[in-house]
């Protein structure tokens, strides 16, 4: 069951195309992918999708329904990049106020708080303000403050940023935990190995359009380039030959690209009948960042995900 759904989405500024014409569907309980570079539109759509901003044209429906953000905002969880919290209030406190406006009382919502501070062992901040957290420590409660009212979609943008490998873990364990529970979550970021690691499905949003529709595996499956890496038992130099082109070669690993129409077999063969001793042979599937230059052009920097 698709939980949500956006059609023939388009917001315009003046001239400026920010989002054109978009539609994809994302799948209750998976974990989506969206990627764009810089004027892309990303933002902007993830405006539309929380009712923050309005569509010019096209649907969102969520759960089955026309989206309406009057009654489905409870159903969201959206953490921005920017740290959307008052500094001066006490951490404990807004906690559980941000946690009521999503429709929690006030005695269930100090009650998930401090289940979610105990798990995230936060339990002695209770009574800091947000001005006194690290950058690290207030993407764990601005984490915590999106997700403990259970909403059924989740929207992190760039989650990981200013947290150390440890807490980084553990962010991304309770993503898949959430998952696992059948939330929904949109995660957006720049960093294309936790893309790969973590999503289902991906969109790529260029110009305002949608120029990537796939599983990370079928997009990985789509721009291969017909690549192998090659390891031998000895330094043997690996010519070029009649089924393959030699496109690398440090001490005894190699990398070969295969000509038009011939399979993997025929290449280890020819290799062979060459006294290459082969000891590995394995296909080379680009990373999604190699994808992400094929179509865009560009490096996935952090500059570069900014957005409308």
């Amino acid at each position: 069951m698709n939980l949500l759904e956006v059609q023939n989405l388009k917001k315009y500024y003046a001239t400026q195309k920010a989002v054109d014409d978009i539609s994809f569907t994302i799948q209750e309980g998976s974990i989506f992918g969206l990627l764009g570079p810089n004027g892309a539109g990303k933002t902007t759509l993830l405006r539309m999708i929380t009712g923050i901003f309005y569509q010019d044209s096209g649907t969102i429906t969520l759960n089955g329904k026309v989206f309406n953000p009057q009654t489905d905002i409870a159903n969201i969880g959206y953490m921005p990049e920017e740290r959307g919290l008052y500094k001066k209030m006490k951490i404990g406190e807004q906690a559980v106020y941000l946690a009521q406006l999503k429709g929690l009382n006030k005695s269930d919502a100090t009650a998930k708080v401090k289940e979610w501070f105990t798990k995230f062992e936060m339990q002695t901040w209770w009574n800091k303000k947000v001005e006194d957290l690290s950058k690290g420590m207030g993407q764990k409660l601005q984490f915590v403050t999106t997700v403990l009212h259970e909403p059924k979609l989740v929207i992190l943008d760039e989650p990981f940023s200013g947290l150390d490998p440890i807490n980084s873990n553990l962010i991304k364990e309770e993503i898949f935990n959430l998952a696992q529970r059948g939330h929904t979550i949109i995660f957006s970021t720049h960093r294309m190995e936790q893309v790969e690691e973590i999503c289902d499905k991906i969109i790529l949003v260029n110009k305002g359009k949608k120029v990537l529709d796939n599983t990370v595996a079928g997009a990985k499956e789509t721009y291969k380039e017909n690549k192998y890496s090659v390891t031998m038992q000895s330094n043997t130099p690996i010519e070029n030959g009649n089924t393959y082109t030699t496109l690398t070669q440090k001490n005894n690993k190699a990398t070969i690209k295969l000509n038009d129409g011939i399979a993997p077999n025929q290449a280890i063969q020819e290799l062979l009948n060459n006294q290459v001793a082969i000891s590995g042979f394995s296909e080379i599937l680009p990373t999604l960042s190699d994808i992400f230059i094929n179509i865009v052009g560009e490096t996935p920097t952090a500059r570069q995900f900014a957005e409308l």
